[in-house]
């Protein structure tokens, strides 16, 4: 896979650093040790850091040798609650945390990227490389906008990358526009009356209220949304119960919402409500929904995405291409680019376990090739007209 010259150089030092982080994961907003080593890092190689934006979040700054325009970076830190199965040499130490979405390739790639810039100091402008905790779900990116992100370290454009076990090696793709879904999170409660599982007639019997909420709930795409459209509802978690002749007194369940049309969201929103209040008064129970957003819709800047792909081609070549469809996973760097134009795209790397499994594994072949490309925006945009 191509590369810049001076980052292959360096491969090895970025596959040692990658499998550090990979071997002491941690979850949102606790990546104490994560956003530390990449201070320490940072600043070895002479770049601004500013600690502490969005709890655990940094920034690190870097002038170049001439003017020109600001480039955003930005990479994820996060892990996610998940037990490792791979039995790697450097497999997670922290038990039931893992990089099982390759946050920790993300933040060696911009450390790569980064890295390069401060020993050539060859190019335009200002790089502002952003490491931002918390994007599983816990809005990370929301914390560092709430605190001044982008008033303190404002930027012209921004980019981002994610990693693709569903992609040839080297292959870089970016979709413009429309790009990933945006995504709601839910948790249902129901509250019965729990009897003696020999005596259901005197209960009100939450597992069987629930076990209809599924089915009904599911069961909203289909029957509310045109089939032209997009959209997603999946019960991911449904929790009653703890003896085999106890019928519980409460059960709770919880999922997601997928979808690309924020009206989409407000009538799946909606009918969920309405059929938990009705099968409150059909079931004579108390049904709770909490529904909260939690990642925007991810739209890529048309003329940002064809720089994206014209950087990503000075690197790979025509390994680079524009992707056609959208995707139903959801990105928090989305919440970023409704403040800063630019893209986001991901990039290939050898392997066949999906992400968010306990048996994923990352090819380290990959960091010099996303530091390289990453590297290669900050040289060709920051001199953009």
């Amino acid at each position: 896979m191509p590369t810049l010259d001076r980052i292959q150089a360096f491969a090895d030092d970025l596959t040692a650093i990658r499998r550090d982080f990979h071997a002491h994961p941690e979850l949102g907003f606790e990546e104490v040790r994560t956003s530390g080593k990449v201070a320490e890092l940072l600043e070895s190689w002479g770049i601004t850091v500013t600690r502490g934006i969005g709890k655990t979040g940094l920034v690190g700054v870097l002038e170049g040798n001439r003017p020109g325009r600001t480039i955003g970076l930005r990479a994820d830190m996060d892990a996610l609650p998940i037990h490792e199965q791979t039995n790697l040499p450097y497999a997670s130490r922290t038990p039931g945390v893992m990089h099982a979405c390759g946050h920790d390739s993300h933040t060696t790639m911009l450390l790569g990227a980064a890295r390069y810039l401060a020993e050539t100091r060859d190019f335009p402008g200002r790089a502002v490389f952003i490491f931002q905790p918390a994007e599983e779900g816990l809005g990370g990116a929301r914390a560092m906008i709430a605190d001044g992100l982008f008033d303190r370290f404002p930027c012209d454009e921004l980019y981002g990358l994610h990693n693709s076990p569903f992609h040839d090696p080297g292959v870089i793709g970016v979709k413009p526009g429309t790009a990933m879904a945006g995504a709601d999170f839910f948790d249902i409660r129901i509250t019965g009356l729990g009897s003696h599982g020999a005596r259901p007639e005197g209960s009100k019997d939450p597992v069987v209220i629930g076990a209809g909420l599924v089915k009904e709930i599911q069961g909203i795409v289909s029957r509310n949304l045109s089939p032209r459209k997009s959209a997603v509802v999946s019960i991911t978690q449904f929790h009653s119960g703890s003896a085999y002749n106890v019928i519980p007194e409460t059960a709770e369940l919880s999922g997601t919402v997928r979808y690309f049309d924020p009206e989409d969201e407000q009538l799946i929103a909606a009918r969920m409500r309405a059929i938990c209040a009705g099968f409150a008064i059909a079931h004579d129970c108390e049904i709770e929904i909490d529904i909260r957003n939690v990642f925007d819709v991810l739209v890529n800047d048309e003329a940002r995405s064809a720089d994206l792909l014209a950087g990503a081609r000075d690197i790979v070549g025509d390994l680079a291409d524009y992707k056609d469809e959208m995707q139903m996973g959801s990105e928090d760097f989305a919440d970023m680019l409704r403040v800063v134009p630019g893209a986001y795209c991901t990039l290939g790397h050898g392997g066949s376990v999906a992400l968010h499994n306990p048996a994923f594994t990352f090819d380290d072949a990959a960091l010099p090739v996303g530091a390289s490309f990453l590297a290669r925006m900050v040289e060709t945009r920051g001199a953009a007209a």
